[in-house]
């Protein structure tokens, strides 16, 4: 008989790891607590790129662009298999100032990362008030639609035998000499070969008392949604920490907030007056557009921006693959191949130190 795994949360990072488990022939059952997908993973706008890569630790990009390098074949796999589109594209990302030019140029040549140095009055809309024309275009990076991108996902697990059990909210881990034994439940006791956190936010506190030093807590991020009748930009637009996400259907996203306010995912008017604010002062001719749409979600922070992809150091059948923070889809395929590799003592294909639950 197969090796039974229950996965804990049903993210993006959950559902990707079951989709991996699945597939090299385990057998996963995948606990949620509320609805598939509807918290960090639905709420995120689906850059698939850490916003600057030069302002990130090694960890964080060396796990975010091997995440990168493996969407796209993943994406159309997906499509194929569900005819579900998660509207994978690569529209590339312009960079607009004030940043450090020469660091960043720096950085994505070490990398051999796709950068250019362009003129911002090429690729944005005519009179958009900058000081500065000066700006960075990353051709390469990608986004997806979120929303859809977990259908598929969920219609694929579901495909490969997966079994999702919604609204059953794991009420305590009990332990039997050095491993889990089973899960306490809101629907009854369930039991495993091995278990593997992907709670996001939700991951120390349902870790409780085995939580050790693994830190991860919600950072509160609100978004806005505008309608076009067409696009109105050519790629993602990033000036310092706003960012704007144009859509195939006309859709932008303006994002987002970083607020340290515990599990409150109320969203507020000061939040959308200054990503407005913002918006206009960048985009004058858009003074008179109004948001369809304002919602906020819950990232999964962490220290440095460093997820933990590790078996528990004292409980021998105990995984995480949490705290993401803002990237948990980019590196979601990536984190599924180094949970797997965890899980069966093999070889990984990236250093993996930085990941460990320590």
């Amino acid at each position: 008989m197969s090796t039974k795994i229950i996965i804990v949360g049903a993210g993006a990072v959950g559902l990707t790891s079951a989709l991996r488990l699945l597939a090299a022939g385990y057998r996963v059952t995948l606990l949620e607590r509320g609805a598939v997908g509807q918290e960090a993973s639905w709420a995120g706008g689906g850059i698939l790129a850490p916003l600057c890569s030069w302002d990130y630790a090694e960890p964080v990009t060396r796990l975010a662009h091997r995440g990168m390098a493996m969407f796209g074949d993943a994406a159309h796999a997906l499509q194929q298999h569900t005819s579900i589109d998660p509207e994978y594209q690569r529209s590339g990302m312009l960079v607009l100032p004030p940043f450090d030019f020469e660091r960043a140029k720096n950085w994505c040549a070490q990398h051999a990362f796709a950068a250019q140095a362009v003129s911002s009055q090429d690729y944005l809309p005519a009179h958009t008030p900058l000081e500065n024309p000066r700006a960075l275009l990353l051709p390469n990076v990608a986004q997806v639609r979120n929303p859809r991108l977990l259908q598929a996902l969920r219609c694929q697990v579901e495909r490969l035998g997966g079994e999702i059990l919604e609204h059953c909210e794991v009420q305590n881990l009990l332990q039997q000499g050095e491993q889990i034994s089973a899960l306490k439940t809101s629907r009854g006791e369930m039991s495993a070969d091995g278990y593997v956190i992907t709670a996001g936010a939700w991951s120390k506190k349902l870790l409780g008392e085995y939580a050790l030093q693994l830190e991860v807590k919600p950072i509160r991020g609100q978004i806005l949604l505008l309608k076009f009748d067409a696009p109105p930009l050519q790629n993602i637009v990033l000036q310092q920490d706003l960012y704007l996400i144009p859509r195939r259907d006309g859709h932008v996203l303006i994002g987002s907030t970083l607020e340290d306010v515990g599990f409150d995912k109320s969203t507020t008017q000061t939040a959308r007056d200054s990503l407005l604010r913002r918006t206009r002062e960048l985009f004058p001719a858009w003074k008179n557009v109004e948001p369809i749409q304002h919602w906020a979600g819950f990232r999964p922070a962490s220290p440095d921006n460093i997820p933990t992809i590790s078996r528990h150091p004292q409980l021998k059948n105990l995984y995480a693959n949490t705290g993401h923070f803002r990237y948990g889809v980019t590196m979601s395929f990536a984190s599924a191949e180094l949970l797997q590799n965890e899980i069966e003592a093999r070889p990984q294909p990236i250093a993996v130190d930085a990941y460990r639950w320590t």
